[in-house]
């Protein structure tokens, strides 16, 4: 292939200079309508853990392990 003007890519078409538009580099787009943030419910590590560092939660059938680690990070197992 090459790079030199005036080459041709198989299967490119090339518009003609007069259809080409370059992007004004003011460009902005519009904001996009956003939804209200959905209100998610926070439960606190403590009430679920009660005093433990280690639970299991039951999900679709699945159960998990949620782990509270040494650094104080969560784990969820399988």
């Amino acid at each position: 292939m090459s790079s030199q003007p005036g080459s041709q890519i198989p299967g490119l078409t090339e518009l003609p200079t007069e259809m080409m538009v370059e992007k004004p580099d003011n460009f902005k787009h519009a904001p996009l309508p956003s939804e209200p943030a959905a209100q998610h419910r926070i439960v606190e590590s403590a009430d679920l853990f009660r005093g433990a560092n280690e639970i299991m939660i039951r999900h679709e059938g699945v159960t998990y392990r949620l782990k509270i680690t040494r650094q104080g990070k969560l784990i969820l197992n399988k």
